[in-house]
Parts: structure tokens; sequence; C-alpha cells
């Protein structure tokens, strides 16, 4: 997985070929029987569950309340529930105190920490086609995501911020290769947020923790040991205050990859006229308080790899 609008971004996200744009994400509310958690083999009812962890904490928990999940199956499992007396008889009591008990603490939801309401998001089955299409298997061919992940050199206890982490394309191998370390996917979009925080819980994954951000601020955390910043930067309209924030958030001896797409007519990329020069990014990344470190050559076809470090 910035300062342009969410629809602008998303033509050109991670530099894929354009969507057709009747492919494109709309914003719309959540639809009735998502196929988003059947694809994680969770039913409506472990869904409600889910969700219900991202709740505002003062309130207190219901057997019955769908209103986090706005799930066909989940609403006709609560209609029938209400009107069955029996099983109202075994509804567990409700206790606030209980919710906040250390052993069981709440689902920690980045989008409600942020005050965002999910059901403004796009519905999960759009989120779904456009998270299919940056997976894509060919992709890999490409962007070599795994030797770009070696070639970093990770001791496998660093603090990593993937920013533009998307779908968690990168994040997600990260996690894997730091063990004892943690890796911060951050993005400007809700619904990728989601999906990252939604793979996170329903895998297990204790190494990965998703963040909303600003569009003007990556808001990088100060642990970080390595910034990952792959086809991203193009889509940033003021490049020199948005790469002086980042430094300026970055510990001394930090590292920073960055990944742009080359010029030149490529397969794969955005449009010629959004690419960055190689020169030009070395330029931004020095003004910006940055050392250049060093530049992995030969092993992305149509991208640029370059490492600086904070001094």
């Amino acid at each position: 997985m910035l300062q342009v609008s969410s629809l602008s971004r998303r033509d050109l996200r991670i530099g894929e070929r354009e969507m057709p744009r009747p492919q494109r994400l709309r914003y719309m509310t959540h639809s009735p029987g998502n196929t988003y958690f059947k694809s994680l083999g969770i039913s409506a009812i472990t869904c409600a569950l889910l969700l219900g962890g991202c709740r505002n904490d003062t309130s207190p928990p219901s057997g019955s309340n769908v209103n986090s999940v706005n799930s066909a199956a989940a609403a006709a499992f609560a209609g029938a529930h209400a009107r069955d007396p029996a099983a109202r008889a075994h509804e567990p009591v409700s206790n606030p105190a209980a919710s906040h008990d250390p052993a069981h603490p709440p689902i920690d939801c980045p989008l409600h920490n942020s005050g965002i309401d999910p059901m403004h998001l796009r519905p999960f089955d759009d989120v779904e086609k456009y998270i299919a299409f940056l997976e894509k298997p060919e992709r890999a061919i490409w962007q070599k995501p795994d030797d770009v992940v070696t070639a970093l050199g990770l001791k496998g206890s660093e603090t990593l911020v993937d920013v533009g982490a998307g779908s968690g394309y990168f994040a997600f191998r990260f996690a894997k290769a730091l063990p004892h370390g943690k890796v911060i996917a951050a993005d400007t979009e809700a619904e990728m947020v989601r999906h990252i925080h939604h793979k996170v819980m329903s895998d297990g994954i204790t190494n990965v923790r998703a963040v909303l951000t600003k569009p003007e601020d990556p808001e990088v955390s100060k642990e970080a040991d390595w910034v990952f910043i792959c086809d991203v930067l193009h889509h940033v309209p003021d490049r020199p205050a948005w790469l002086g924030r980042i430094s300026s958030e970055m510990k001394p001896g930090a590292k920073l990859a960055l990944i742009e797409f080359k010029e030149g007519k490529l397969p794969e990329g955005p449009p010629e006229a959004a690419k960055i020069p190689r020169a030009q990014l070395v330029s931004l990344a020095s003004n910006a308080g940055l050392k250049f470190a060093t530049e992995k050559t030969n092993i992305l076809p149509y991208q640029v790899f370059l490492v600086f470090e904070k001094p």
C-alpha cells in the first residue's frame, strides 16, 4: 500500500496501469452479503464479533447488536435471535467492566481510533476487486517483492514503516522477515487500512499494525529503523515538504528505501509525465536532510531502488 483525491490516487496506485473506469472503486455504504469475510472463511456471526471490537469502548456489549455489520446474514440471525425468548434466556449478561479485562482487551481498531465511520467506506466487494488488481500474481515478476525485502538486509528485530502500504503487498512480507520486529503499515485510505487490520486479526499476525495517516504527514514513528516507500512519491504534489516531514520524524541512523519507476517507455508504471528522474530523487532526499547510502541495482527491471540514511 497522497495529497490528491482518493480516486485520482487510485488511478495510478503503486505504479500499476490505470484501472478501467468501470472497475474503479466507488464511495458507497456497505452492501449486504459481502464476500470479503467469506473469502477469509469467517461466518457472518464471527464478522459481527470481529467488528464489534471496533465499537466505542464505552458502549456495553450486546448479543443482538449487529449495527457494526451491514450484512443480510447477520441481520437475519439477529432478527431470529430477538424473537426467540429461549435464546435470550441463555444470553450472557452485559458487563462493561469485563470488556476492559486486561486478559481480553478490546480490539484496537485503527479506523475507530481515527474517528472514521466504517459505514461510509466503500463496500467490501469493490475493495476486494481492487486488492486483487494490486495483488495479481504477474506483478511479482517485475516487482520482485521477495528480492526487495532481502536486499534491505534486515536482521529480524527492526521496526519498519511501510508508507503507502496499500493492500499490505510488502508489509506482510516484511512481517515474515521481522519475526522479532514490527511493521507499521501506514496508508491514507481507510479501506486499505481496514483490509490490513482485518488480515492481521484473522490471521493472528502479531507484528503488523495498520495506521491511517494524513496525506500531508505520513507520521513516521520515532522508533523506526527503516522507512519504506515504493511507487508512492510520484503521487505527492509537494514532494520537498513531504520528504522533509518524513526526514524530520526519522531518528539518526534510520534508513529510507525509495523505489520509483525509471524513465522511458515501460510495460508497467505511471505515465511518463508522472515519473521522477533518478537525479531528482537523489536531490529531493538530500535536500530533505537524508544522506545517499547505496543503490540496489540489477534487482528491479523497471524501477530505481535507492537507500538513504538519516545522519
